[in-house]
C-alpha cells in the first residue's frame, strides 16, 4: 500500500515544551484517518507540519515532497479546512468561486455550484453575511471542487449544529472521497466520525500512544463485565482501565485474548471514544 505521508522522528519544541516529541507515522493512500487527542496534545501541530505551516526537526515527506521547502507545489494536491473560516468576508459567494477559479487549475466550478445548489447558501451574499454553517458549506464546496489528493480537516465542524455536522460528513463521503484520495481529520466529536474512519492515531503530550486501523482496534480492545467472585482473576490479566456498572466491576483490556476473558464474565466491543479514554487515561 502506497504511503503518501511518511514522518520520522518529528519533533517541535517551544522552549521546554514539546508540541511533538519524536513522532513517527505513515498514512497510506485512500484512507480516512482520525487524529484524536485532547486540547494541546499536538494534533494541530502535526497537521501544520504536514501542510508546511510549521517548522520541525526530523523528516517529513508528503507525496514525496518536503512540506517546508515545496509547499507551493504540494498545495496543488492538498486542501485544508480548519475550524476558523478563512474565506474573504468582503467577497460574495459567487466572487469566491471566481477567485478560486483564477488561482487554482484543478478547480471545477460546476462541481462547486452543483453542491451549493443542494444548500440554502445564496450566491449573491457576502461571506460576512453568512452563518457559520453556510460559510463551512461554501468552504466545503470549494474544496470538493478541487481535484486534490489529500484533504486535511482540523476540527471542521466545530460550533456547527448536529444537522450541519451530519450533512458535512455525508457530503464528504458521497462527493469527495474515493480510493485515490486521502482524508485526515482531527475532531473532538469522536462519535460522529467513528463510522467513516479507516484508521486512528491517538496523540497525548506530543507523542503517538496508539496507531491502528479500525478493524484491528475492535479486536485489540475488549470490555469485560466481571462475574462476581472472578475479580481477582480478572485483575491478574492487567486491565488498562476499571470502573463499575450495575454493581459489577468493568475492566477494559488491550491485547488480551477474548476467549480467555469470556470465562470471567460478559465481553463487549468498545466504541472509539471509550478506547481513546481508556488508552489515554489508563496509560496503555
Amino acid at each position: 500500500m502506497e504511503n503518501i505521508i511518511i514522518a520520522k522522528n518529528l519533533t517541535k519544541k517551544y522552549g521546554s515544551f514539546y508540541a511533538l516529541d519524536d513522532v513517527s507515522f505513515e498514512i497510506p493512500k485512500g484512507r480516512i484517518v482520525g487524529v484524536i487527542g485532547a486540547n494541546g496534545a499536538g494534533k494541530t501541530t502535526m497537521l501544520n507540519a504536514v501542510l508546511g505551516l510549521a517548522s520541525y526537526d526530523g523528516s517529513l515527506s508528503v507525496f514525496g515532497k518536503d512540506p517546508s521547502r515545496d509547499r507551493a507545489s504540494l498545495m496543488q494536491d492538498v486542501c485544508f479546512i480548519s475550524d476558523v473560516a478563512t474565506l474573504p468576508k468582503y467577497m460574495k459567494v459567487s466572487e469566491v468561486l471566481d477567485y478560486v477559479e483564477q488561482i487554482h487549475d484543478g478547480f471545477n466550478r460546476e462541481i462547486a455550484l452543483g453542491y451549493l445548489a443542494k444548500t440554502t447558501v445564496p450566491l449573491d451574499k457576502r461571506v460576512r453575511a453568512l452563518s457559520k454553517g453556510m460559510t463551512t458549506q461554501v468552504h466545503l464546496a470549494v474544496v470538493m471542487a478541487i481535484d486534490a489528493k489529500l484533504l486535511v480537516l482540523d476540527e471542521p465542524t466545530l460550533g456547527l449544529d448536529i444537522i450541519f455536522r451530519k450533512n458535512f460528513y455525508s457530503a464528504l463521503l458521497e462527493e469527495f472521497f474515493d480510493e485515490e484520495r486521502t482524508i485526515v481529520i482531527t475532531t473532538h466529536q469522536v462519535e460522529e466520525v467513528e463510522h467513516i474512519l479507516s484508521d486512528v492515531i491517538f496523540v497525548k503530550g506530543g507523542k503517538i500512544v496508539l496507531s491502528s486501523d479500525m478493524d484491528s482496534l475492535g479486536e485489540l480492545f475488549v470490555e469485560l463485565m466481571v462475574t462476581p467472585g472472578k475479580e481477582e482473576e480478572a485483575n491478574a490479566l492487567g486491565p488498562i482501565s476499571q470502573g463499575t456498572a450495575f454493581g459489577k466491576t468493568t475492566n477494559i483490556y488491550r491485547g488480551v485474548d477474548r476467549e480467555t476473558l469470556k470465562a470471567l464474565g460478559e465481553t463487549s466491543r468498545l466504541g472509539l471514544a471509550d478506547v481513546f479514554v481508556a488508552t489515554v487515561e489508563g496509560g496503555a
